[in-house]
């Protein structure tokens, strides 16, 4: 199996992006919209990385149709590339890159990167629906890729949200001098209070939290997989593929819910950092529900039997998949 090249390529410049961006943060003082001007290059190339470096892994799942994910990782590359040549860009300017529309340059930017964000959702739409075709792995490991990129659009469509114009905005561009269309924030302007490192608000509703949390499913619920095949050896009951694809789903389940509270908890302007009691009761809602699931998932006794000890999931790729 060969690991898609071109995402592969894209992954290596993300990662030789990184120090040049914590060089960034260290000599340039500049601040924009109250963060380091090169805190956004270093987020967005850390989770480009990640982010290409799965989907290049995969790609080298599918025996068939290699033609077609050739082209749609390519395009997810090629798309994720430019964006970042515009977030740099910016960055050196001095600007703005999302949202900004100051000058006719700037949003011609702004609006390529759009085109750039519409590509690169198009292309994980076609490497989702090739891998919900993909018969080589057993069933737990297909539903992790599966629903892992399945979760991943859902997160990535919540960034759309953050391209409605607030009631000000609305109000300046009628006059024509607004400088900036859409925000991250809900209830409070972009630039207040945030915690570190991430940068997401701490005064109002971020939309960056559902956009990171659904996004990284595509990790998140692989590596579920990863663990639960750790802990095997030592707990008997995991070995067997029913009780793991049982996991996985639950995995899944949870992950999705966690995106429509951070969502919802977004929208009505709250705060991570300060939930409210509705939000607290969503969660534990959310806590209950999944910890009753996990129960159920390794106590019903499997439907299939499990594989002999020391065997491994690669014994049994010759299995149909659901």
């Amino acid at each position: 199996m060969t690991w898609h090249r071109p995402l592969m390529v894209f992954a290596v410049a993300m990662a030789a992006l990184v120090p040049v961006s914590v060089t960034g943060l260290v000599i340039d003082d500049r601040m924009l919209a109250g963060a380091p001007i090169w805190l956004k290059p270093l987020k967005f190339s850390v989770s480009f990385a990640v982010y290409a470096l799965t989907l290049a892994w995969m790609l080298s799942l599918l025996p068939r149709r290699r033609r077609a994910g050739w082209w749609a990782g390519t395009v997810v590359a090629a798309a994720g590339a430019v964006e970042m040549v515009i977030i740099t860009t910016q960055a050196v300017r001095g600007k703005g890159s999302h949202f900004n529309v100051a000058t006719t340059f700037d949003e011609r930017l702004f609006m390529l990167m759009g085109l750039t964000v519409v590509l690169l959702w198009t292309g994980t739409l076609v490497i989702a629906l090739l891998l919900f075709r993909t018969r080589t792995l057993d069933r737990a490991a297909v539903w992790a890729v599966r629903l892992g990129a399945a979760v991943s659009l859902l997160g990535l469509a919540v960034g759309g949200l953050m391209l409605r114009p607030t009631p000000e905005q609305r109000a300046a561009d009628r006059q024509g001098v607004a400088e900036v269309i859409g925000a991250h924030s809900v209830g409070v302007p972009d630039g207040g209070p945030t915690m570190p490192v991430t940068g997401w608000s701490t005064t109002g509703g971020d939309l960056r939290i559902p956009h990171f949390v659904g996004m990284h499913a595509l990790q998140a619920l692989p590596l579920l997989l990863v663990v639960l095949l750790a802990l095997a050896p030592r707990l008997p009951r995991l070995r067997n593929e029913c009780v793991r694809l049982r996991l996985v789903v639950v995995g899944a389940g949870v992950h999705t819910a966690a995106l429509a509270l951070t969502t919802w908890q977004a929208l009505r302007g709250q705060p991570l950092t300060s939930p409210d009691g509705l939000t607290l009761g969503a969660a534990a809602g959310i806590a209950v529900l999944g910890a009753a699931a996990t129960w159920l998932a390794v106590r019903v006794p499997p439907a299939a039997p499990a594989f002999p000890t020391g065997a491994t999931p690669s014994a049994r790729t010759k299995e149909p998949v659901a």
